[in-house]
């Protein structure tokens, strides 16, 4: 089991940057593959972006791409993401989550954060 737990969320101006962490505890962080969703008012649950256990591939989805990154600690058994140019559409809440199978594409992970709030004015 894995219990994660979101921080850095908060209100930015559009085209600021904020950075997102996520730590883990419980056992064997290492082994995860680890991600990041959104939702948005109205809006179904977004897969943002994976990185997998050695940090080595990642997945962004097209609207994100080349604007966040993400990265992994396992030493501090901690994930990120730094959101750069962000556009009031990114406005949502972020949600961690972390899944034992391989892929970087994440589907139905069965751990979550509670989430953090991201809000990006124009």
């Amino acid at each position: 089991q894995v219990q994660l737990v979101e921080s850095g969320g908060g209100l930015v101006q559009a085209g600021g940057s904020l950075r997102l962490s996520c730590a883990a505890s419980g056992r064997s962080f290492s082994r995860y593959t680890m991600g990041w969703f959104r939702q948005a008012p109205g809006k179904e649950r977004e897969f943002v972006t994976g990185i997998s256990w050695s940090g080595g591939s990642t997945y962004y989805a097209d609207s994100v791409k080349g604007r966040f990154t993400i990265s992994r600690d396992n030493a501090k058994r901690t994930v990120y993401l730094q959101m750069n140019s962000l556009k009031p559409d990114d406005t949502a809440v972020y949600y961690c989550a972390a899944d034992l199978r391989p892929t970087v594409v994440l589907t139905t992970p069965p751990h979550w954060g509670q989430g953090t709030q991201v809000t990006v004015s124009s």
